[in-house]
């Protein structure tokens, strides 16, 4: 049988989905970034939209920050704006990739002043944890070659081990350091941190503070991430998701837009791995950015993808799909795990919003709030918040 639907609803309120700052200010493709009436101008507008999407879904409490791109004069006062507004900062993105010293690499770069100039960078994101109470730093590297020769890849793998444990040593008790892997981009030879093998193999190096990240659009096409789900699990080294999807070629696009049965799949993993409670430590995370659809509707849009997934996955009969797999019937296994994922499970969540206290429809509540028209009218002038192409 599957779960109590009490159960199932006391376990939908506990959920925890934080939104990047990133996905609420101007982006787009490799080749042109397309601006947006209403796109926030600095980090604290950047939070204002966050908490919008808070309000409406109920369970995105918490915001990414990136540095540089939200760097500010005193980011204490920042986390005190962003509690004052129902929220708070969550991890802590580096960048050691849009300078132009990092060309040839950042921590991986053959050049000691180039790597001393990286490892000082993530040293300081560590200071901002501090200001802001952030539990974890989170590091993406597009450090790799283009050409066989160009540089040694044994020596690159000794230059990010020793750059990742300067940061590890500088973490304090109830920090983490939460390591992302990519396939590629932008070096298509040897990129250094290429999959979850080599993030996880890094992190066991370091030691319990170390955790891995699964993006889950920076896999080749066919990769089954919900095994990577499962194996880091066991392990006890899943750290953290960047929610997304890669039809963009590794990643961009909205959570669950183009794959909905693949999140399913991820999200039964979590349930069966008894991780989706937020005191198991995982940080459930969007890494998106909206180039094309209005950004705050894109982004309650994905957060309600992420719940529906997980409230299918709730559904699942746990007792009748052990027992298929125990007796060898993949037709009634593969039929459990498909009864649930055919459940509409929307009248469930919009029953859930309403016993809230939330509207049960979050993405015609911010049709109807107006805050689309307001920011557009009042965010005029500045430098709208954005990263160049």
């Amino acid at each position: 049988m599957s779960l109590p639907l009490d159960q199932i609803k006391e376990t939908l309120r506990a959920q925890r989905i934080e939104t990047p700052s990133w996905a609420y200010a101007n982006s787009g493709t490799r080749f042109k970034v397309f601006p947006q009436p209403g796109v926030p101008r600095d980090p604290y507008e950047k939070i204002a939209d966050a908490a919008v999407v808070h309000r409406l879904t109920g369970i995105a409490p918490t915001v990414s920050l990136h540095i540089p791109w939200d760097r500010v004069d005193d980011f204490t006062k920042l986390a005190e704006y962003a509690q004052e507004l129902g929220v708070t900062l969550g991890a802590v993105n580096s960048n050691v990739f849009q300078d132009e010293d990092y060309k040839l690499g950042s921590v991986t770069h053959p050049d000691p002043r180039v790597r001393r100039k990286a490892t000082d960078h993530l040293l300081q994101c560590v200071d901002v944890m501090d200001a802001t109470g952030s539990r974890d730093i989170k590091l993406w590297f597009s450090d790799g070659t283009n050409y066989p020769g160009q540089d040694d890849i044994r020596a690159r793998q000794d230059r990010l081990a020793s750059a990742l444990r300067e940061v590890y040593e500088r973490l304090g008790d109830d920090q983490r350091m939460l390591v992302e892997y990519k396939l590629f981009e932008p070096a298509f030879y040897t990129t250094d941190l290429p999959d979850w093998g080599t993030a996880y193999a890094h992190c066991l190096e370091l030691g319990p503070k170390a955790q891995v990240v699964i993006d889950t659009g920076h896999h080749a096409p066919g990769t089954n991430i919900e095994f990577i789900v499962a194996f880091l699990l066991r392990q006890g080294k899943l750290g953290a998701f960047d929610f997304n999807s890669r039809f963009y070629a590794d990643d961009d696009l909205m959570a669950g837009a183009a794959d909905p049965f693949q999140l399913f799949r991820i999200m039964y993993e979590i349930v069966r791995g008894d991780a989706l409670d937020p005191a198991y430590g995982i940080n459930f995370m969007l890494d998106q950015c909206h180039n094309i659809e209005a950004k705050i509707p894109a982004i309650i849009r994905s957060v309600l993808n992420i719940q529906e997934a997980t409230a299918k996955a709730l559904l699942v009969d746990r007792e009748v799909l052990a027992a298929a797999q125990q007796e060898g019937d993949v037709l009634a296994a593969n039929g459990a795990l498909m009864d649930a994922f055919n459940t509409d499970v929307r009248p469930l969540l919009a029953d859930l919003r309403t016993e809230n206290g939330l509207d049960p429809d979050p993405m015609a509540a911010y049709r109807r709030s107006g805050y689309q028209e307001r920011i557009s009218a009042d965010r005029v002038g500045g430098e709208q918040a954005g990263w160049g192409a």
